[in-house]
């Protein structure tokens, strides 16, 4: 059983049981808009969030368990919203395209060799000025318990044929193993070709 499967037979440190604030602030803010992606979702409460909000939402995992655990919450919940066992590197066996796409401490996980065939999987199912929002731990952050560490200029590095990137700012992205929340980068990135 890898790691993923296996955290998700408890309760995973990122399942926080409600979104992350800094997808609730974007969306209070309009930043996200349209149809949204969430990829690497895990148990969907930011997708959860958007689809309360009147998004259609996808959210997509390769942890069979945490699509399972999504799909009751929405069914719980009274939300409509379509989770889905895929993986983040061939996204374009969705079918179909969005607005948004947002990613909870999924880019971190990647390695070297996976960022750019992740960078073109999203280019994959993003529409053309469409954005990608992305949560991930920084390198600001102390220790080296969790995942691995991303500075900006690799993020900035993954993202640039055929994508802007708008911002890349500091940001607390929230645990259940640490109240004050981990040191993190929020990044605004537009994909700019068709």
């Amino acid at each position: 059983m890898d790691f993923f499967s296996s955290v998700y037979e408890g309760t995973p440190p990122w399942d926080i049981g409600h979104p992350q604030r800094e997808f609730v602030q974007l969306e209070e803010a309009g930043e996200i808009t349209g149809a949204v992606l969430d990829v690497g979702c895990g148990t969907g409460e930011n997708a959860l969030y958007l689809a309360a909000r009147g998004h259609e939402v996808w959210g997509v995992d390769f942890t069979p368990r945490a699509i399972e655990r999504a799909r009751d919450k929405a069914a719980q919940r009274h939300l409509s919203a379509t989770f889905l066992v895929k993986d983040a590197l061939q996204l374009n066996a969705l079918g179909r395209h969005f607005d948004t796409v947002i990613d909870s401490g999924l880019f971190h996980t990647l390695s070297d060799e996976e960022r750019p065939l992740f960078a073109n999987s999203l280019a994959s199912v993003l529409r053309r000025g469409g954005v990608y929002f992305m949560l991930c731990f920084s390198e600001l952050e102390p220790g080296s318990s969790g995942p691995r560490r991303v500075t900006q200029a690799e993020i900035r590095e993954t993202f640039t044929q055929g994508w802007r990137i708008k911002y890349v700012r500091a940001a607390r992205m929230e645990s259940r193993r640490q109240r004050e929340g981990i040191r993190a980068w929020l990044s605004s990135i537009e994909k700019t070709q068709k």
